[in-house]
């Protein structure tokens, strides 16, 4: 039963390795998903081309290891002043082009951010880019998933949306494309009133294509190892287990020395069963 479930927990590497060393890191650890952010180098998008993504779909084969990737949320998906507009929207078909190369099955992405004053005017450029994108990623075999994102101070004047249960519906429910799911974040749910409960009795599990995990107080945004919040990660296990999750959990804490630390103890968490 935890060995079926730990080998499910995977890693958000991010900009941390180059992917080849990512992939290499995770045959030796056992782990069978890991994350990375392809904005920088040795990860930069432009470094992708035939015969790197060739080489990177070998290795992800021979190591059995799943690789997704994961936007930059500085990017502004939000975005629609001239010239900048464009460049997102070829930021998000680039990650989706080089995804389908590789193989690699979904891109974690999210809804931007506004300015307090331009909110209505935002939000509705992000639904209408994520409509686009979707469309296009549907049509690669390639899933994008919307992730929650944290909650900023109230008297902040850039906040992200789609943070809250709220905002977050808003978008899968007027996004209905097969190229568009959900990446659910625990830590930044628990920031908001509804926490993690809340989404979950709303979360659409058909949908739900990855569950980030760290630990945080509620208080603020910070990716803690689990255990030393107050997140109760096996409440949250049993809850999507008993709703028929069957996805991957990704966590997100630390460096990679923490996370696999952090792993073991998540696995220890694993809800009883036979089914798990």
């Amino acid at each position: 039963m935890i060995k079926n479930f730990k080998s499910r927990i995977g890693i958000d590497l991010g900009r941390k390795m180059g992917v080849e060393q990512a992939i290499e890191w995770a045959a030796r650890h056992s782990i069978h998903h890991i994350q990375v952010e392809t904005d920088t180098p040795p990860n930069a998008l432009d470094s992708f081309d035939t015969a790197r993504c060739e080489a990177v779909r070998k290795l992800c084969a021979m190591h059995d290891v799943s690789l997704s990737l994961h936007t930059l949320s500085a990017v502004n998906v939000a975005e629609y002043s001239p010239f900048v507009s464009a460049a997102v929207d070829a930021y998000l078909t680039a990650y989706t082009d080089v995804a389908a190369r590789i193989g690699v099955a979904s891109i974690v992405i999210h809804a931007g951010y506004h300015f307090t004053g331009d909110y209505e005017r935002r939000r509705t450029a992000a639904l209408e880019r994520l409509r686009r994108v979707a469309d296009y990623a549907a049509k690669s075999c390639v899933t994008l998933l919307l992730e929650n994102l944290n909650k900023e101070p109230a008297d902040a004047e850039v906040h992200y949306l789609a943070y809250d249960l709220a905002e977050f519906r808003y978008f899968l429910d007027r996004l209905d494309s097969p190229g568009l799911g959900c990446s659910f974040t625990v830590n930044h749910a628990h920031l908001v009133p509804e926490g993690i409960d809340g989404f979950l009795d709303a979360m659409p599990i058909d949908r739900l294509g990855e569950v980030r995990l760290a630990d945080n107080l509620g208080d603020r945004e910070v990716h803690l190892m689990p255990g030393t919040g107050n997140i109760d990660f096996g409440r949250l296990f049993e809850r999507l287990e008993r709703a028929g999750y069957k996805g991957r959990y990704m966590c997100n804490f630390g460096s990679p020395e923490d996370m696999l630390e952090g792993r073991d103890l998540l696995a220890g968490l694993a809800p009883a069963g036979p089914s798990f």
